[in-house]
């Protein structure tokens, strides 16, 4: 897990509004229609991202960041860690200010691009990198708090 990530970055994170779900697929048993549909439930306006489809899970969903106006507030990226290094350039250009780099267990790795993190970081975009946003959202559901207590056990929980 790329550490020095803050519970207080974390929680700026999911505190917005507007947030871009940036590689999406169209697999219903993926993560991101879980994201998404959570995400919805806790009143976020969210905004699919994935240029090879149109639609999905019947959204609009947007080719690129930049297509989105007003600007999302943040963005979520399930891409490869290659791609996120272009994203969080789309990320920059459109204003966007809080990234999260989705990882889902510690022996993968995600969306995390270790320059993709510097990047963020030299451009003023609070980045969360390598964490699984369930574990955050309270209450944590289902299995995520089995998660999120196997992390604090093993002192992987961030602190404020």
């Amino acid at each position: 897990m790329p550490a020095n990530v803050s519970l207080n970055t974390i929680e700026s994170f999911l505190s917005q509004k507007r947030i871009a779900l940036v590689g999406i697929s169209r697999q219903p048993q993926d993560i991101g229609k879980s994201l998404l549909e959570e995400l919805r439930q806790r009143g976020h306006e969210v905004f699919p991202i994935n240029p090879a489809v149109s639609e999905i899970f019947g959204q609009r969903c947007f080719a690129r960041l930049q297509e989105i106006q007003p600007p999302p507030d943040a963005a979520l990226i399930l891409t490869s860690p290659s791609v996120t290094n272009s994203v969080v350039r789309d990320c920059a250009a459109a204003g966007v200010k809080h990234v999260w780099m989705y990882r889902a267990g510690a022996r993968t790795q995600g969306s995390v691009s270790e320059e993709a993190v510097q990047f963020c970081r030299d451009h003023g975009i609070e980045v969360v990198p390598g964490q699984c946003p369930f574990m955050y959202l309270s209450p944590v559901r289902h299995v995520h708090w089995v998660h999120r207590l196997i992390f604090k056990i093993k002192g992987r929980y961030p602190s404020k």
